[in-house]
This record gives C-alpha cells, sequence and structure tokens, in this order.
C-alpha cells in the first residue's frame, strides 16, 4: 500500500541472495513484482512481511533458470496466490524441476530471451547468461527514467552483457565465491570445475572485474549477491570488491555505496 506523503519511485528489496535461496522485489506504483523464488513460500512470505509488503499483490514473478536455489517456492506461490503471472522462456519452462510442482497453466507467460516486455508503467528487459542451465536470462528494470539491474549466475561477464548493463541506477551484483577458499575449500574437485567454469559463477574479483565494465555516472547502488556460505562470506566479499573499485579510482562510498546482500534477511526497501 502506498503511504501518503511518501516518495514514490521504482523500490526494491533484495528480499534473499545467496547460493542457497534467491527472491528480489521490485515495486513501481503500478506493478508489484519478484525476481525467482528460490525459498520456500512460507520464508518469502515472512520476507515479504518483514518489509511491510504482502504476496497477495504481487502480479508477476520473472524466473531467471530452473536451478532450485531460484524456483523452490515459485509452484507454491503461484497455487496459492492466483493472481500471479510466472514468466520464463520455453526452454526454463521446460527444465523446471518436479519438486516445483504443477503451475497453473493460464498462469504461465512465455518471455523470450533479449525481449522487453512492457506492463504498464514497467519495462522489463531480460538478457542471456552463461551458466549451466537450460537457457538461463536475468533482467533489468527500466521505469520512469531508472534501471535496476540484477546479474548473478553466470560464468563470465561478455562484451554483450556489458552493454546492455551498463550505467544502470542500481545493481545486484554476483561474488559467489573467494577463490582461494574454493581452492582449498571442502568441495569436490569436479564441483569446483563447475564453479570456476565459464558456466559458473563469478568469483569476487570477477564480480569486481565487472562492476568496473559498467558502473556509469548514474550508479548510486550495488549490492554484493549470490554468496556462497561455503566459499566466501560478507567481509571478505566487500572488502576484495572496494578495494579493486578503489584501485581504479572509483569513488566507493562516495559516488556509490556497496552493500551486502543476506541469504535470509531481506534488505530494507530502496528508491532506485
Amino acid at each position: 500500500m502506498l503511504i501518503v506523503g511518501e516518495d514514490f519511485g521504482m523500490r526494491v528489496s533484495v528480499l534473499a541472495s545467496s547460493s542457497s535461496g534467491n527472491a528480489t522485489y521490485i515495486e513501481t506504483p503500478g506493478h508489484k513484482v519478484l525476481v525467482d523464488a528460490g525459498l520456500s513460500g512460507k520464508k518469502i512470505e515472512k520476507l515479504m512481511q518483514s518489509i511491510g509488503r504482502d504476496l497477495t499483490d504481487v502480479d508477476s514473478v520473472f524466473i531467471t533458470h530452473e536451478h532450485s536455489d531460484h524456483v523452490r517456492g515459485v509452484g507454491v506461490l503461484a497455487r496459492r496466490y492466483p493472481q500471479i503471472s510466472v514468466y520464463a522462456n520455453a526452454k526454463t519452462f521446460a527444465a523446471l524441476p518436479k519438486s516445483v510442482g504443477k503451475i497453473p497453466e493460464d498462469q504461465l507467460r512465455l518471455f523470450d530471451m533479449g525481449a522487453t516486455l512492457t506492463l504498464g508503467d514497467l519495462d522489463v528487459e531480460s538478457f542471456g547468461v552463461s551458466h549451466d542451465a537450460a537457457a538461463p536470462q536475468f533482467y533489468q528494470f527500466h521505469h520512469d527514467g531508472k534501471t535496476f539491474t540484477i546479474l548473478t549466475d553466470t560464468g563470465y561477464v561478455s562484451d554483450r552483457v556489458a552493454g546492455t548493463i551498463r550505467d544502470a541506477d542500481a545493481y545486484v551484483m554476483e561474488c559467489n565465491h573467494d577463490l582461494e577458499m574454493l581452492r582449498t575449500g571442502p568441495y569436490p574437485w569436479p564441483l569446483k570445475q563447475r564453479i570456476l567454469s565459464d558456466q559458473g559463477h563469478l568469483s569476487n574479483e570477477d564480480g569486481a572485474d565487472a562492476l568496473m565494465d559498467v558502473i556509469g555516472l548514474r550508479t548510486k547502488r550495488i549490492y554484493l549477491g549470490h554468496l556462497s556460505p561455503h566459499n566466501n562470506n560478507k567481509p571478505l566479499a566487500h572488502l576484495t570488491v572496494a578495494s579493486l573499485l578503489a584501485q581504479q579510482g572509483l569513488a566507493v562510498d562516495h559516488d556509490f555505496h556497496l552493500y551486502d546482500a543476506d541469504p535470509a534477511i531481506a534488505d530494507p526497501l530502496f528508491v532506485v
């Protein structure tokens, strides 16, 4: 509900972000949407309540890819809240795990990779990434001249993707792992190889490199997201990214601010 006197534009809350579960909430005066639903339905309901919002008002969920940390709760939410439309490309819908359960057919909406969808006062732009999923795509949200971009779950950031997402007002950028923690950690070697591959995940250093390429004069807020609980931690990711950006002369915590997305606590709503 819009509170009288609020300065209302496009508002965002990173509800949860880690390799254990992901969901982001975005609202404009005309629409309230989620990107991914990678936690249980009950957990997403509680996270929404913690920011003063309710799933009965959400009209759309945009799925990035079929891995469980992005879709665990999408079937439950769709069945429980029939007003929600579920958007994804055809290959992603076909690859959804059986554990998601049935999504009512009249709530399914195809959203092709590289397309832009207009929902009233919200434009949603999809772009493909390099990840070991059927057809992974992430999203940029445009409202009233402002842009919010989510980019996680990619092994590298191509020139094409960098050009698409350059100079957004706010980002969620993947910083999945610290290279040394991953190399010396408990994961079996094949899993380490997968994470390190071009279809895996961005390290802290990779995330910083990507940010160096896309930060623009408009950029004011960056969330470091999708951290691995086994191969990273928030202080290490923050220090690594902040240091590398500062070395390149970027004015961290002056021209823009870095924030650390949490796996279980929703970040407060902010105006993009």
